[in-house]
């Protein structure tokens, strides 16, 4: 049983869903680890980030994601969110994080993450630019 834990910088530079950034980073880790057969999870790290797996269509992540988690939580108004009266004015991104999930797990086969058509590995952050982490886990043989 082999276990690979490489610890992942990125820097954010903007607030939404980086196209396909977690699905490059743990292709990066698995070709480092030379496991064949595994489960990977990848894991945001922040409690305002997300990883989730979806398609990568035009559009989809871009503008309809952005759109929709700001319907749901939108940021103004900022006295909106108890949390925000601390000092804070990022209750909505707490929110959203909540809404798309804090991590994926991926089998791998034959040295490939294994995906359904379409499907892509996404980092979400909703709280601005900054250095964040991605933990990413591989597990198996």
């Amino acid at each position: 049983m082999t276990r690979w834990r490489p610890q992942q910088s990125i820097r954010v530079t903007a607030l939404g869903l980086l196209w396909r950034a977690g699905c490059l980073l743990a292709a990066e880790a698995l070709k480092e680890s030379g496991v064949r057969e595994a489960l990977v999870l990848v894991n945001a790290m922040h409690i305002t980030a997300s990883v989730v797996i979806n398609a990568d269509e035009s559009g989809l992540h871009h503008h309809d994601y952005e759109q929709w988690l700001e319907k749901l939580a939108p940021h103004e108004p900022v006295s909106f969110y108890r949390h925000n009266r601390t000092g804070e004015d990022n209750a909505d991104a707490h929110m959203k994080r909540q809404v798309m999930g804090r991590e994926v797990v991926v089998a791998i086969t034959q040295g490939k993450l294994d995906f359904g058509p379409w499907e892509q590995i996404f980092y979400g952050e909703f709280d601005g630019g900054r250095r964040k982490r991605a933990l990413i886990k591989i597990i198996g043989e």
